[in-house]
């Protein structure tokens, strides 16, 4: 498991140098902006902090996280909270990071990246899962990861007790992104429904998609659900995507594209309104199933 580490090498006469541009010019300090999340930090009977927390932002994630920063980058992050905890005459203690993301979708995307299908899921927050040691949950706007070392037995208790703590200091608590709801429901793999802020399925000119894996017998599949800004982003980034395909075989249809293609195998694309929909990974002989479920998401964003 990753120790938490923490960097202390800042010179303070550079901190003062760096607060005062920032009044200068109009920006809030560090300092103030951590307020939000210090809030937000659990108590917990028995339990107390044993340093003070850290904060960090965009510029210095790297520091906490190298290595693994840019994913959180790709989803917006605007600020980490970083505390320690420690039990009471014991030698337990805990790790709290609270990531504020900056909106509950962009929360749900970094928390759908790093969640698999067959974690224990508990009812926390918006939805959490407990590994090892470990429990990671979202609630509104933030992504919290808890690590528990040297509970032995109590680490459950402990990483519920925490969890229970901070969610009741959370005023918007929010739920799943709404879109998924578009999603069919018969051949579902729970828990693989995805948020991707940019890039969707490899491409810069496609964002704000949702994801969700199916299986029905012997075939899998993908259904995706793209969100543009209003009905003209859609078309925009549906004409190049189908200009990027544009080798590709292609057959209309009255409520779409079938593209043919070497590593989605077919591909059934529409759009209605400000929504791109569509079905990958259909291999030939299951046509059918590619047509229904793009029928399905239509129509369920249609009715939105």
């Amino acid at each position: 498991m990753r120790k938490v580490r923490y960097k202390r090498k800042i010179c303070m006469a550079v901190i003062t140098a760096a607060c005062g541009l920032m009044v200068l010019a109009g920006t809030v300090p560090a300092q103030s902006k951590g307020q939000v999340l210090m809030k937000l930090l659990p108590e917990v009977t028995d339990w107390a902090q044993s340093e003070d927390a850290q904060i960090y932002f965009p510029e210095n994630l790297f520091e906490y996280i190298n290595g693994a920063a840019e994913i959180y980058l790709s989803y917006d992050f605007h600020e980490l909270i970083v505390a320690q905890y420690q039990k009471k005459g014991a030698e337990s203690s805990m790790a709290v990071e609270i990531y504020d993301m900056g909106s509950p979708t962009n929360c749900f995307g970094i928390y759908s990246a790093e969640r698999y299908p067959e974690n224990p899921f508990i009812p926390i927050g918006v939805q959490g899962y407990m590994e090892e040691g470990s429990l990671n949950f979202l609630v509104g706007r933030y992504y919290v990861k808890l690590l528990c070392f040297d509970c032995e037995d109590e680490s459950e208790r402990a990483l519920k007790g925490f969890a229970e703590s901070m969610v009741t200091r959370v005023d918007d608590k929010g739920g799943l992104p709404g879109l998924l709801a578009a999603f069919p429901d018969e051949g579902l793999v729970a828990n693989t429904e995805k948020f991707i802020l940019n890039n969707v399925m490899g491409y810069g000119f496609l964002h704000s998609g949702f994801m969700a894996s199916y299986r029905l017998g012997d075939q899998a599949f993908d259904c995706f659900v793209i969100m543009g800004k209003d009905d003209k982003d859609a078309q925009t980034m549906l004409d190049r995507y189908l200009e990027a395909k544009g080798k590709s075989p292609l057959k209309q249809r009255s409520q779409g594209y079938i593209i043919q293609d070497k590593y989605y195998h077919n591909i059934y694309i529409g759009r209605t309104g400000r929504y791109l929909c569509g079905v990958i990974k259909i291999k030939d002989g299951f046509e059918k199933t590619g047509e229904k479920y793009l029928t399905s998401l239509m129509r369920n964003l249609e009715t939105r």
